[in-house]
C-alpha cells in the first residue's frame, strides 16, 4: 500500500502511526514478561523477523522506553524489574506535606474569622455617640418633611 499513502501524501503519517504501535506494544510485551525470546516479540508484534524485534527493542531500550537488556547469544529480552515505589517512604512524605498544607490552610482560616483586626475597633462609634448621631438624622429628617409639607 506505500505508492498508494504516497500518492495521498500520507506515508509519513502512516510510518509514525506503526512505530507509535510498535513501541505501545513493546511496552506491553515488557510488563507482561519478565523473559521472552526475539522470536515471539517478533511474532507478537507481526514484525519480519527476529532481528528486527532485536533492532527495535534496543532502540527502545536506549531511549528510555523500556527498562531491559537483550542476550544477544540466548535471543532473549529480559525485563528489569521496576521498583515498587510504595515500598519507599516517598508516597507517605508527600501525602504528610498535603495534609500538612491543608491543616494549616484550615487553621489561618479559623484564625482570621475567630478575631477581627485591631483596627476595626479604632473605627467603631461608641452607642452614645451612634444615638446622638441617629437622633441628628431623624430631626433633619423630620425638618425636609416639614419643608415640603409646606412647599405643597
Amino acid at each position: 500500500y506505500s505508492d498508494k499513502f504516497m500518492k495521498e501524501g500520507t506515508l509519513t503519517l502512516i510510518n509514525r502511526l506503526r512505530h507509535n504501535v510498535i513501541k505501545t506494544g513493546i511496552k506491553s510485551v515488557a510488563l507482561s514478561y519478565s523473559r521472552i525470546s526475539l522470536a515471539d516479540v517478533a511474532e507478537k508484534l507481526q514484525l519480519d523477523s527476529p532481528e528486527d524485534a532485536e533492532y527495535i527493542i534496543a532502540k527502545a531500550i536506549h531511549d528510555g522506553v523500556i527498562e531491559a537488556t537483550i542476550d544477544h547469544e540466548k535471543g532473549y529480552m529480559q525485563s528489569n524489574d521496576s521498583a515498587d515505589v510504595y515500598s519507599t517512604s516517598e508516597p507517605l512524605k508527600a501525602y504528610h506535606e498535603r495534609i500538612r498544607f491543608c491543616l494549616d490552610i484550615h487553621n489561618h482560616s479559623i484564625k482570621a474569622m475567630r478575631f477581627p483586626p485591631r483596627s476595626y475597633n479604632d473605627n467603631l462609634e461608641d452607642a452614645q455617640k451612634q444615638r446622638e448621631r441617629e437622633q441628628q438624622d431623624l430631626e433633619y429628617a423630620k425638618e425636609i418633611a416639614e419643608e415640603e409639607d409646606d412647599i405643597i
